[in-house]
């Protein structure tokens, strides 16, 4: 798809100030330098955008773009604040996850820029629907980033569907979160490098402070692509 494509079958809201999008999978938002890196493509047809934040190259869903630098500044202090609230749909092949949970496992940055969590996975401990590990087990030397995941069970069959909240925006937060408590996304490459299909994330659902000072809710409904995964093989 070329720019005009993407602006005119991937817009989810636009004004004089905001531009949001429907990123697809195997898009980058920003910091590669082919031609799915979305800012690039914008820039090279005249138009100039200020991502408020970032998904994943592997996750589908809702991105929120500022025109001018001084929106940008305003929308990426509500992230900062952790007043954007954030829903995504996580699709995962393993069963057993409680109807609702809690996931507090801090972040370091491992070997070759690897997003680990910040403690040996045998220290992780499950209280009823609550994951967390211990602060002696914490590792020394690194540096750490509490960070908090909220989710509730949608649907549970050939896959399990889950409606997940990154309290905290970390890098690879869900996936990595996830996978080590024993629950890795369908087709995560960073788990499972003979992935044959896109990766279980979406993000469905943002609601933000509108520059008018209206709070402001953008959906984005899962394409046939990621419904396909919900009929993975079970593990």
């Amino acid at each position: 798809m070329d720019w005009s494509e993407i602006r005119a079958s991937r817009t989810l809201h636009e004004d004089d100030a905001l531009l949001v999008l429907d990123k697809p999978a195997g898009w980058s938002v920003m910091g590669e330098r082919h031609d799915t890196d979305l800012v690039r493509i914008a820039a090279d047809h005249g138009e100039k955008l200020w991502p408020a934040h970032r998904i994943d190259k592997v996750t589908s869903g809702v991105v929120l773009f500022a025109k001018d630098l001084e929106h940008h500044g305003d929308l990426t202090r509500q992230f900062n604040a952790r007043t954007v609230e954030k829903t995504y749909l996580a699709l995962t092949a393993t069963s057993g996850l409680p109807e609702s949970g809690r996931i507090e496992l801090p972040l370091s940055v491992g070997r070759k820029n690897r997003v680990r969590i910040a403690a040996p996975r045998e220290a992780i401990v499950r209280d009823g629907d609550t994951w967390t590990v211990p602060e002696s087990a914490v590792l020394e030397g690194v540096s750490v980033y509490p960070s908090t995941t909220t989710f509730e069970r949608l649907s549970e069959d050939s896959t399990t569907l889950l409606a997940v909240h990154p309290e905290t925006g970390r890098r690879h937060q869900i996936r990595v979160h996830l996978a080590w408590i024993g629950y890795a996304l369908v087709g995560d490459p960073l788990f499972d490098k003979h992935a044959t299909t896109r990766t279980g994330l979406h993000a469905h659902r943002l609601t933000f402070d509108a520059p008018d000072g209206q709070r402001l809710t953008i959906t984005a409904e899962p394409g046939e692509d990621f419904l396909a995964l919900r009929c993975a093989p079970r593990s």
